[in-house]
């Protein structure tokens, strides 16, 4: 901060006549910092039709520099104006004089809230101090700050006995007493719901508060959310029945539900470079009984891929967070060395543990005929497995912070429907991080593994492919993989990539970046693949939209640049 006293320029109209507008330049002199922000603030309040160059005016301006100087504890200003010759000038020389000094400071929190740790931490954290200087913004912030934790917290009858700010402007000194009653600590009570189409136990369980617990207003947000995101209702409210106050200590909390329709359908489109032009379809049923059950299905139709999935979602006890689900998908492709068509069948079991992460424990069916280079055959697996994933992201559609992790293990053994005894391992770790509100990073890295007895006898969609908007640009879409003796594509058995990205933000919702990935896909010994280059990223009002232009410094003579463009979010 600097602590010279700096002169400020401040362009005003004063009006002189109805009909003639002069511009005059106000100059401030003889103080900064929080004293110069403040007057500056008071003196945008001004109306420009009231500028004029008159003793009135110089009146005003005195009361609005009496104001904004008093609010931060001074009460003798004193003012020396000069204005120029022509009247294009006036210069305002601001002597603050000495400041009011708190003297007294009487805050007293009785009732219940007393034993309140929430209270003392509030008061300790104000900023109001004996002995040091007066800041009327802090005693109206502690003052109003007060009545509002009494309200999150349950004290509902709270009131001030005594809220004075006495100022002794002879004396330089200012006198605090904030004494307040807050009464008794409400608690929770019984939930009455009306209008749920799901039984009252299942609502019920999303509550994150338990009857005779002590009242908080986050709680009582956190039920509002649980509620909406099951996507049961179309409206949701939940709120403390404040009418029985002073009749016994829990309060009935009403919550207020109306159905959400029985179905919902949603169409889409997309580009991108790996797939080309995409569409879609979803059908979704967001309750198929009073129970909760839900059910869910999509379309997706593009060149080289076409998918149709089900799902059928059964909520257990904690229907958000723990639930079964049984999903149908099938798939149809023809990219470049690939064609099949493979059927998945799972069953999964679903939990989100205390420290965040999602848990799944499944078991699919996967049948697929395929043709894969010089390979036409067909393939059946059963495979259990479990993977743990975790998502945390702050600051909307381009988050200025986030992580995300996945691990996945799957099991197949030819006793058990499995063409071959098979091992699979499939992880990854994104990072964004961000520095001041300008700057960001990205770092990607991610791996996977098969661990089979005979890997000529995994299907297509168990093995693994390099190249794309998402994980080695420069290269095209699945077009890395060791090849056959007809050079076409036949997949690996491991695959590892990473990524470093750098954005810079050019203009508002504009951004952009510079690139750097490797990786391969390989069966023994990796062969690193590098790309570069640098992109364009909008934070549009339906997701970031990526446009990068990549060179792959180790592609093909004459296949060494690519366009990608990707519509979606970064984790």
């Amino acid at each position: 901060m600097i602590r010279r006293p700096l002169p400020v320029l401040i362009s005003l109209l004063l009006y002189s006549s109805p009909l003639l507008a002069q511009e005059v330049d106000l100059k401030i002199q003889g103080i900064d910092g929080a004293l110069l922000d403040n007057v500056k603030a008071y003196l945008s309040a001004i109306p420009e039709k009231d500028y004029e160059v008159s003793l009135r005016f110089k009146g005003r301006l005195e009361n609005n520099f009496n104001d904004a100087l008093n609010a931060l504890g001074y009460y003798h200003p004193k003012y020396d104006f000069v204005v120029s010759d022509d009247e294009k000038q006036v210069t305002v020389n601001i002597d603050p004089g000495p400041v009011v000094i708190i003297k007294l400071l009487d805050i007293q929190i009785s009732g219940e809230a007393s034993q309140d740790p929430e209270f003392k931490a509030l008061v300790d954290k104000s900023g109001l101090v004996e002995g040091t200087a007066l800041n009327h913004s802090q005693y109206d912030s502690l003052k109003s700050a007060i009545r509002n934790l009494a309200l999150q917290r349950g004290y509902f009858e709270g009131d001030y006995q005594q809220s004075r700010l006495e100022v002794a402007p002879q004396l330089n000194q200012a006198f605090i007493r904030l004494h307040f009653d807050s009464g008794i600590r409400y608690h929770f009570g019984e939930n009455t719901i009306s209008g749920s189409q799901i039984t009252e136990e299942k609502v019920s369980s999303l509550s994150p508060y338990q009857q005779g617990e002590p009242y908080q207003v986050t709680l009582v947000g956190e039920y509002n959310q649980n509620l909406s995101n099951t996507d049961w209702f179309s409206s949701v409210f939940v709120e403390p029945d404040l009418s029985v106050l002073g009749e016994e200590r829990e309060l009935p909390m009403k919550v207020s539900l109306a159905p959400q329709a029985r179905n919902k359908i949603e169409t889409g489109a997309g580009y991108s470079t790996d797939l080309g032009v995409k569409g879609s379809l979803k059908w979704k049923k967001p309750w198929v009984n009073s129970r909760g059950h839900s059910f869910d299905s999509s379309f997706s139709l593009s060149a080289p891929e076409q998918t149709i999935t089900a799902g059928y979602r059964i909520p257990l006890e904690d229907a958000l967070n723990e639930y079964y689900r049984i999903q149908y998908g099938m798939k149809k492709q023809d990219s470049r060395d690939t064609k099949s068509i493979e059927s998945n069948l799972a069953v999964e079991r679903h939990w989100l543990l205390d420290n965040g992460w999602h848990r799944t424990v499944y078991v699919r069916h996967l049948l697929e005929n395929y043709t894969q280079g010089l390979q036409d055959d067909n393939a059946q697996f059963v495979l259990p497995g479990i993977t743990f994933s975790r998502s945390r992201i702050r600051g909307g559609a381009m988050p200025t912070w986030g992580d995300r992790q996945s691990l996945t293990l799957e099991y197949g053994d030819p006793n058990v429907l499995s063409e071959t005894r098979v091992t699979r391992v499939i992880g990854g770790m994104t990072w964004i991080r961000s520095l001041g509100t300008n700057h960001r990073g990205i770092f990607r890295i991610d791996g996977a593994a098969n661990f089979a007895d005979e890997f000529d006898k995994l299907s297509p969609s168990l093995r693994f492919f390099a190249g794309g908007d998402n994980n080695l640009r420069g290269y095209s879409y699945e077009s890395i993989s060791p090849r056959d003796e007809s050079g076409a594509l036949t997949g690996a058995k491991y695959m590892a990539t990473s990524s470093l990205e750098y954005q810079y933000r050019v203009y508002g919702d504009w951004w952009g970046a510079m690139f750097y990935d490797v990786g391969d896909a390989f069966n023994e010994s990796p062969d690193i693949k590098r790309g570069t280059g640098v992109g364009v990223r909008w934070a549009s009002p339906v997701g970031p939209v990526r446009l990068d232009f990549a060179w792959g410094l180790d592609a093909n003579k004459g296949d060494e640049f690519k366009i990608h463009f990707t519509l979606g979010p970064e984790l």
